[in-house]
């Protein structure tokens, strides 16, 4: 009789210690879906969120060099890259196992299309702030790549899209999966407008040439990716670290290891990484560069980036 009574008193502790358990388990699926309900709900105040930002005064030039110097920014900095060389738009990512599907918009200057109503000051907020003519944000458009435009730069740029001949395109297409807006509602994701400083005011003009100044007004458009002082970072946590662009530290010998700028003393080397993406020891660096917009940088604009990346301090992170 006491051994059938210990074993009732023990099946009966085992019960409520599993009862016990899935309770727990079940607050914890509860405060779960909570969170990312609320992270959800975030998400989309965020993605609706209005942001009033005065009309900047935009100067556009309609002559030749403009035009050139708009034609190589489009080419080089990415925006042919997403929205087509005659801006026809282009779905760019589709992803069947996340479900997302992103595509730019066609933003030639054609009747309907997205853009076609923009004036000089609405091309501003869009491309320096991430913020479109109503108030909200882009959400992916990386327009902290280019916050830091000259006011030249910007309006050859805005000049070259206004030119374009109208072509036929496609309308946006923004479907991003769960994780996505979870990590967006949650701040582990930032869009381009929540990083951007809306309060600073525009980078002055750089002259054209092989400086170390021309070089850090280049640079500005990596710092999304390899971080504010160009020392390494990521875009948002589900991408891959990009690695620091500055010298690296010298080992115990002296030699220092050969991974970041230091291996690229020599100019051309430079140029052979920016335009194939390979290293000195014929290794590959990640396609996740735009070598596609990367390829067409000149001459000038590589050396002058070159020389200011090997002017940064040296970085114990340096790994291209």
């Amino acid at each position: 009789m006491e051994t059938n009574a210990g074993e009732q008193w023990a099946g009966s502790q085992h019960r409520q210690a599993i009862s016990a358990l899935a309770g727990l388990l079940l607050l914890a699926l509860l405060a779960l879906l909570a969170v990312c309900g609320w992270a959800l709900q975030q998400h989309d105040q965020k993605r609706l969120r209005v942001i009033s930002l005065p009309a900047y005064p935009l100067a556009l030039h309609d002559d030749n060099a403009s035009l050139a110097r708009g034609r190589y920014l489009y080419d080089t900095r990415g925006c042919a890259g997403c929205h087509g060389q005659q801006g026809e738009g282009r779905l760019f990512i589709d992803d069947l196992l996340t479900g997302q599907r992103v595509a730019s918009p066609n933003i030639s200057p054609g009747p309907g299309n997205v853009v076609a109503g923009y004036q000089p000051a609405d091309w501003e907020r869009v491309l320096r702030h991430g913020v479109k003519p109503n108030g909200q944000p882009v959400l992916l458009m990386p327009s902290d790549d280019y916050s830091r435009l000259s006011d030249d730069d910007l309006a050859s740029l805005v000049q070259y899209l206004r030119q374009l001949p109208p072509v036929p395109g496609r309308a946006a297409v923004l479907e991003l999966p769960t994780s996505l807006r979870l990590r967006h509602g949650l701040g582990q994701w930032q869009d381009a407008a929540e990083k951007i400083d809306h309060a600073r005011p525009p980078e002055p003009a750089e002259p054209e040439a092989l400086s170390v100044g021309y070089g850090r007004y280049v640079a500005q458009a990596c710092t999304r990716c390899h971080g504010a002082q160009l020392t390494g970072g990521r875009d948002d946590t589900s991408q891959p670290w990009a690695p620091s662009l500055a010298p690296d530290l010298p080992t115990a010998t002296g030699s220092g290891n050969r991974s970041g700028m230091s291996a690229y003393a020599d100019p051309a080397l430079f140029r052979r990484l920016m335009r194939t993406g390979t290293r000195p020891d014929h290794s590959a660096v990640s396609r996740s560069m735009p070598f596609e917009s990367l390829s067409q940088m000149s001459d000038l604009e590589l050396d002058a980036l070159q020389l200011y990346l090997r002017s940064l301090p040296a970085s114990a992170t340096a790994l291209p």
